[in-house]
C-alpha cells in the first residue's frame, strides 16, 4: 500500500506555480489576483478560506478576502460579486460554500463571470468541461486528476466507481475519468445513495472515488485487493481521546481499507490539499488565458 500524499504533491505543484508567477512579474505582466467571499463564521469555511489566502501569499498571488455577515441579503451578496466581476484587477472569484439557507447557491454561482470562475462551478464551465473544451475544471476533481497523473497511476481501461453525484465532485469526476485522456479512459459507474448492490459494484472496481459525505462509509468488504481508493470526504466525528473531542475522517474506513489497496489517499493530507492546488492553477490560467 502506498499513500497518495496530497500534501507532498501540492507543495511540488505550487512551487511550479510560484515560478510562473515570478516569471510573470519579471516580465512586467500582471500578478494573479484571487478574490474570496466568506459569508458568516462557519468554522470549517473559515479554515478553508484561510488556507486559500495563505497559499496565495506563499506563491506570490495577490488576494482579497471579503467577509460578510451571516444575515446579508442575497441581493447584496450578488452586488459584491458583480463588483468583483467588473474589477479588471481581479482574475478569479470564489464564494465559499455552503451559504446560509436564505441565499441561493445556484444564483450566486450563475452571477460569477465565467471568465473568473476559478472554482469551475458555473454552468458554462461545466458545459465546456463536458465537451472537452478549454475551461476551468472544478477544483476537487481537477486536483484528483493531478494526483493520479503525478503518481503515474494507470487508468486506461480500468473500471472506476464514483460514489456521489454532486455537481461539484461526483458528476464532473465521472466525466473526467471517462474522457479520452491521460489520466482517463476509464469505464465509469456513477453511484449514489439510491444505488442497489453498491458493495458488489465496488468489488468490481479498480479505482474507487468516495465523495458521498458519510464518515467511514466505504468498508473493507467493498474493496478488492489492489484497488486504488480516492477519499474525498472530510467528516468530523466525536473522539473523546482527542483534546478537541473530535477528529477528521474521510468517507473511507481508512484503517481497515488501506491494507487492501495499492494506493489510497489519507484524510487529512490527501484530496483537500490538491483542491487548493487546482484552484491556484485555475487562477494562474485566468491570467494567462485558458
Amino acid at each position: 500500500m502506498q499513500l497518495l500524499d496530497g500534501k507532498k504533491v501540492s507543495e511540488s505543484l505550487l512551487a511550479e506555480i510560484a515560478v510562473s508567477v515570478k516569471e510573470l512579474k519579471e516580465a512586467g505582466k500582471k500578478t494573479p489576483h484571487l478574490a474570496a467571499i466568506l459569508v458568516g463564521n462557519n468554522p470549517a469555511s473559515e479554515a478553508y478560506v484561510g488556507s486559500k489566502v495563505k497559499t496565495c501569499e506563499q506563491i506570490g498571488f495577490a488576494s482579497t478576502l471579503l467577509r460578510l455577515e451571516q444575515d446579508i441579503t442575497e441581493a447584496a451578496l450578488l452586488e459584491h460579486i458583480r463588483n468583483f466581476n467588473d474589477n479588471p484587477d481581479v482574475d478569479g472569484i470564489l464564494v465559499q460554500l455552503p451559504l446560509p439557507a436564505h441565499i441561493s447557491e445556484s444564483r450566486v454561482i450563475n452571477t460569477i463571470d465565467p471568465a473568473k470562475d476559478v472554482d469551475g462551478f458555473h454552468p458554462i464551465s461545466l458545459g465546456r468541461m463536458v465537451l472537452g473544451e478549454p475551461t476551468f475544471i472544478s477544483a476537487t476533481p481537477n486536483g484528483i486528476m493531478m494526483l493520479l497523473d503525478y503518481y503515474k497511476i494507470e487508468t486506461a481501461g480500468k473500471n472506476c466507481v464514483v460514489i456521489g453525484r454532486s455537481n461539484i465532485v461526483g458528476t464532473p469526476m465521472s466525466i473526467l475519468l471517462s474522457r479520452n485522456s491521460n489520466p482517463g479512459n476509464c469505464t465509469v459507474t456513477l453511484c449514489h445513495s439510491r444505488t442497489q448492490n453498491l458493495k458488489e459494484i465496488c468489488l468490481g472496481a479498480d479505482i474507487i472515488v468516495a465523495a458521498i459525505g458519510r464518515p467511514n462509509y466505504v468498508t473493507a468488504d467493498m474493496v478488492k485487493e489492489g484497488a486504488v481508493v480516492i477519499d474525498v470526504g472530510i467528516n468530523r466525528i466525536d473522539d473523546p481521546s482527542r483534546k478537541s473531542g473530535s477528529r477528521l475522517v474521510g468517507d473511507v474506513d481508512f484503517d481497515q481499507v488501506a491494507p487492501k489497496c495499492s494506493y489510497i489517499t489519507p484524510v487529512p493530507g490527501g484530496v483537500g490539499k490538491m483542491t487548493i492546488c487546482a484552484l491556484m492553477n485555475n487562477t494562474l490560467l485566468a491570467v494567462k488565458g485558458i
